[in-house]
């Protein structure tokens, strides 16, 4: 088993489409973009990316499109950042056949919610991790209370560190305190920031990894504000997050895979649609949006006119 953490930046990258009336819903894969996609964000300072994870629309992908997806990250990325495969399942069956997928295609580890339509108890979510990690591939645990109604809390994770292969934990419960007391219960776990609203908090707290969704649309940025946080120059840090903080917080949203998307088209990507059941943003949430953008985009304009 490789000692590989999972720490740095990865980014749970959004998933590009064209129009194709013979694709599901008309939306075709668009995995030339896509590729180009994960290229750029790993040239521009973060570690690597997350394919097929839930910004990237994964529960929207036929198991094909799903594993197409998986390749391209990894042929893109190359020697030059890791790949992150998100292997999410109904059961751990079908999760370890994903983590299996993932190591024959060459992908550095895998991230993994508990059972995704079950409401598992500590020991099937033990079980359901020990299936996965037998795959060979590092883990990456994902806790997401509000997706899976699993909450695993810091005493659930020290439990399921102690499988082999568990290398990090991403915490996702919005409560920062919960840094500290995985570190306590999981000294050897990486833990790493879920949310972007809370990213600057976590890392000085402890974490040493972000699998963020807002570096899909400020890549250079974000990797700069990890840096500095990890270097504890809060103050720098500080002015970097806290105009960036409204358009972050569209990550814990429901919407955040059509916010970061639309982001992505505010600064000049191709952020583009979403498949059912995503539809556009109300008009009223949209406009909150665009506000939020703005400011961050002005500030960065201001501030790092070398790029997002």
């Amino acid at each position: 088993m490789t000692q590989e953490k999972l720490d740095g930046v990865i980014v749970a990258t959004a998933l590009p489409y064209a129009q194709d009336a013979g694709a599901p819903a008309g939306l075709r894969v668009d995995l030339d973009r896509y590729a180009e996609h994960c290229r750029w964000l790993v040239d521009n300072g973060c570690r690597g990316v997350g394919p097929n994870g839930s910004l990237g629309e994964y529960s929207s992908l036929t198991s094909s499109e799903r594993r197409a997806v998986a390749r391209t990250a990894i042929e893109a990325v190359g020697e030059d950042g890791i790949v992150v495969v998100g292997v999410h399942g109904p059961g751990a069956h079908q999760a370890r056949a994903w983590a299996e997928r993932a190591a024959e295609d060459g992908a550095d580890g895998v991230l993994c919610l508990p059972p995704t339509m079950y409401r598992a108890n500590t020991a099937e979510v033990v079980h359901h991790f020990q299936e996965v990690a037998a795959a060979g591939l590092p883990v990456m645990v994902y806790n997401n209370p509000f997706d899976t109604r699993v909450d695993l809390t810091p005493e659930a994770v020290a439990e399921i560190a102690q499988l082999d292969g568990v290398v990090a934990v991403k915490e996702f419960s919005g409560d920062v305190r919960r840094v500290l007391h995985i570190r306590e219960q999981a000294p050897g776990l990486t833990v790493v920031a879920g949310a972007d609203d809370v990213a600057l908090e976590a890392v000085l707290m402890g974490a040493t990894g972000w699998f963020a969704g807002f570096p899909n649309v400020f890549p250079a940025a974000s990797a700069r504000l990890f840096t500095l946080a990890r270097q504890g120059r809060l103050a720098e840090a500080r002015a970097l997050y806290e105009p960036l903080v409204a358009a972050f917080r569209w990550d814990s949203r429901t919407e955040f895979v059509q916010a970061i998307k639309y982001g992505m088209d505010t600064v000049g990507r191709y952020g583009g649609p979403c498949r059912p059941p995503r539809g556009p943003l109300p008009e009223a949430e949209r406009a909150r949006l665009e506000a939020d953008m703005r400011r961050a985009v002005d500030h960065l304009h201001a501030h790092c006119p070398a790029g997002a």
